[in-house]
Formats: structure tokens, sequence, C-alpha cells
């Protein structure tokens, strides 16, 4: 079984059939980048609705357990992510709430600086704020898992010291391997892998390269030297792959409403759209290479397993429960 540790787009029953080909149990999906309280709560109701529509294939997962076993009986579990704090509007009661509604992963910041604190892309990351590390705390009371991979190192390291519970950078790579500002430190790096944390290894191409996205097997060995940094159980899959995408789509990722300009995002003025996927990665079923991949390049079953599903679902279980 595979857990991706983040996935985005516009869903449908196509998608979830193609996760199921690929061997997908679990998948952390984004629900909103940029929206308020009401904006993510009418996203909440469509992904209820959608799962619920495709029943057969797909469920919501809530607990480690859950994704484990929705995943083991051959459907596609569902965690529901946000890419960003904004749903909770400032309000620290929210935490809660969204908690109640199924919410299990939320991104501290996206591309920009907010209350929390900073973002991978402003010149200077002012670290965790006041607000942030309340917001951190009741997370972890309320069954959250802390995601930073749009973050700011400066923030991503004082959100671990500031957790009581591991937290994640589920969609990014290591930058000494590709220096790109979304990407991180060795030093986060490590600092995940001694706290218990996760980051799931991104095939998006701005931020993974053309070198590792060639083949299954460049890629799979981009994941080794990862583990090098980070050590084999802090090191999971967390593709960046998203589904059904327009050009809207990419300019609201991007752009928001915080900008009347361009904003590439993690992309640049040579390539201002949709990247190229990998070449090993065309189409969704194509992740079902990615064990085999994990094999060529020297990892044994048993680090396949930590991989390709079970760091995830450890993690999970340490975080997706209240306190």
């Amino acid at each position: 079984m595979i857990i991706d540790g983040l996935q985005c787009g516009h869903f449908d029953r196509e998608a979830f059939a193609s996760l199921q080909k690929a061997g997908v149990g679990g998948v952390v999906v984004t629900c909103g980048f940029w929206e308020g309280t009401v904006e993510s709560l009418d996203s909440l109701g469509r992904w209820r609705d959608l799962v619920r529509e495709n029943s057969d294939i797909a469920e919501i997962g809530t607990t480690a357990d859950a994704v484990k076993r929705i995943g083991e009986s051959g459907k596609v579990a569902v965690i529901l992510g946000f890419q960003n704090a904004n749903l909770f509007e400032g309000r620290i009661r929210f935490v809660e709430l969204f908690a109640e509604l199924g919410v299990r992963v939320v991104q501290l910041t996206y591309n920009n600086q907010n209350e929390l604190g900073g973002s991978c892309y402003e010149a200077e990351d002012s670290g965790l704020a006041r607000f942030g590390k309340e917001v951190v705390r009741e997370m972890n009371a309320a069954g959250m898992l802390v995601d930073c991979s749009h973050v700011g190192d400066r923030t991503t390291l004082d959100a671990i010291e500031a957790s009581g519970k591991p937290i994640a950078v589920t969609h990014a790579n290591a930058r000494s391997l590709f220096d790109h500002k979304r990407n991180k430190s060795d030093d986060v790096l490590k600092a995940l892998s001694q706290t218990g944390g996760v980051i799931g290894c991104a095939a998006y191409r701005n931020i993974t390269g053309d070198d590792y996205c060639k083949s299954i097997e460049a890629w799979c060995g981009m994941v080794a030297q990862t583990v090098e940094i980070a050590g084999i159980d802090s090191v999971a899959i967390g593709t960046d792959r998203s589904h059904n995408f327009t050009a809207p789509d990419y300019a609201w990722m991007r752009q928001g409403r915080w900008t009347r300009g361009i904003d590439y995002g993690a992309g640049s003025a040579a390539r201002p759209g949709k990247a190229p996927p990998p070449d090993w990665f065309q189409s969704v079923e194509d992740m079902n290479v990615i064990p085999n991949g994990l094999r060529t390049v020297g990892f044994s079953e048993e680090e396949v397993a930590k991989i390709t599903h079970g760091n995830w679902l450890r993690l999970y279980e340490a975080t997706f429960r209240r306190t």
C-alpha cells in the first residue's frame, strides 16, 4: 500500500479509480489554499458529498487505524487537509471545531507570511508568532497534524520546538539535493528526524528538478539521499500531484486575492504554467512503480514498507488523536 502525504486539485471518481489502480490506499487531499472559514466549510461539504457518492471506492479516514483499514480493503482513504491556516480566521477555538469536522492536516502558512509565522518565499522568515505557538498547541490537543511544507525554515524549526507531537513536511524535498526555496534545509530534516517527524518527498518537477524526474530510479535515488540525511523512519512520499487543474486554478493557488500581479509560485517566468510531470509519472496510475523503484536503488522490503506507508501511519497514530 502507498500513502501519499499530499495531493491537490479537483478530484472525481476517475481520480479515485486511478489512485486505486496505483495501489494508493491513503491520500491527504487539499481542501483549501486561501479560503476563509465559510469557504472552507463549503469545501468540506463538497468533499463529504464527493466521498459519499463514491463510497464503494473511497472513504474519509480520521485515524491511523481507519486509514490502514480503508487502504487494506482496497479503497482510498481520504484524509482531509488544508494548505493554509486561513480556515481558522484568527480564532483559536476554530481549531477544535474543524478537527471535529474531520480535518486532520493543516499547513501553518502557505506562500505568504501570515499571523502564525513566516513562509518560504519571504525575504526574511519572521519565525513562529505567539499566535502560531497557540495554534500548534491547539492542533496537538485537537488531533491535527502540523504541516510545514511551504513554511520558512526558521518558522518550521520553531514549530518543531513548540509542538508536543511530531510534525510533518508533507510535500517537499531536501534543499541540499535541489536548491529551491520551497525545499528544506538539512537542519530542518535532522530536527524532524530527532523528534519523530516525517518529510514526504515530492515529485513536483519545479521543486524536484529535471535530473531526479528522468526516471523512477533517479527519483528513488533522491529518496535514498534524503534518507541519508533524515533517517529511514522520517522519509515518506508526498507527490504534490494535482488533478484536473486548469489555468484559473493555478492562478488562484499562486495569486489568491493578495496580489493584482503575476506570481509564479514554485515556477518561474521560464516555466510559468503547469510544470511537466516527471518522465516516469505521466499518469496517476504510474505511482505503482514506486515500490519496485525503491527496491531497485537498494531498499529492503522493511524499508520500502516504511517509506510507502509505514512512516505516515506511525505519524498519524501519534497525531490524529485528541489529548
